[in-house]
This record gives structure tokens, sequence and C-alpha cells, in this order.
């Protein structure tokens, strides 16, 4: 759904209690102007919530392309209900941006195919730096922030097949 469909649904708006929730985040490092907003859109959510902060486990890495590799090891870490990853990917004019996305994209879903936690995918890929302010927090509000309302959805999901 676009985010101007998105922000005008407040059904879409509303989230589960749950009594306990630990979540993992890999955090790219590269163009962090906007991965680090993507967090604190997460983090607000979270809080407001009411969810712990020492639940909610942060790391960083190099970039968009090694989200994979952590989300892998914290899904097998056991220690998460759910991972959302950040990263951010701008195209420029080599087929680089279309090799980074396909990486992490197929990365997060065969990890989600595993079945063992969800992985949220909070990955803005856009065609400027632009586009991707006004999804850090911008105009069109919080990408990162939709991430944890997915984060909190999928694992009320989730404990209905335990």
């Amino acid at each position: 759904m676009s985010t101007e469909l998105r922000k005008n649904d407040t059904a879409l708006h509303t989230l589960p209690k749950l009594s306990s929730l630990h979540v993992g985040i890999a955090v790219a490092e590269w163009n962090s102007h906007i991965t680090e907003a993507l967090l604190a859109g997460a983090m607000e959510l979270f809080e407001r919530e009411g969810y712990n902060a020492d639940d909610i486990d942060v790391c960083h890495v190099p970039g968009t392309v090694e989200l994979t590799y952590a989300a892998s090891k914290m899904v097998h870490s056991g220690r998460y209900d759910a991972v959302i990853v950040f990263g951010c990917v701008i195209r420029g004019g080599t087929p680089h941006f279309d090799y980074v996305c396909d990486s992490v994209t197929q990365g997060v879903a065969m990890l989600n195919a595993e079945g063992k936690v969800p992985v949220i995918f909070g990955v803005l890929t856009t065609d400027d730096e632009q586009q991707a302010i006004d999804r850090a927090g911008g105009s069109l509000g919080n990408k990162g922030t939709e991430a944890a309302e997915a984060a909190i959805k999928m694992c009320d999901f989730s404990c209905k097949f335990q």
C-alpha cells in the first residue's frame, strides 16, 4: 500500500498488546542519516506502545548487503521474537543498485521462508536522496515506525501458531 493511502487508514494503526517482545534490529551504516532516522522511528513506536527499550537490541553493519548476515545471526540466536533490517539504497548510475536491492530482498525472503521468526524489511530503495528523506521522517512519514508496527503485528500472528 502506498504511504499516501496508508496514512489515512486508521484501522491499520491498531496494534495488539503483547505481554513481552524481544526484537533485534540490524541497521546499515551506509546512508546513516536515513537509516538512523528509520531506527529512531521504530524506537519511538516501541516506547509509545509500552515496550522496554532493554528488549530491543540494535547492531550496526557496514551496508545493506550485510543486513542479511546480521538478520540471519539474530534469527538463529533464538533470542528474538522478530528481527527488523534498516537500510537505504539510492539509485545511482551503475547496476550496483539492482545487485544490492536483489541481494537484501532475496536474503530477507529466504529468512522469512524458514519460518523461525518474522524478519521485517525496512530497506528504502529510492531513486534519489529526497525520496529517502521523505520516507524517513519527512513528508511521507517514517517507514521505521511502520516496520516496528509490522514486527508487533507479525509477532502476534506468529503466536497463534505456537
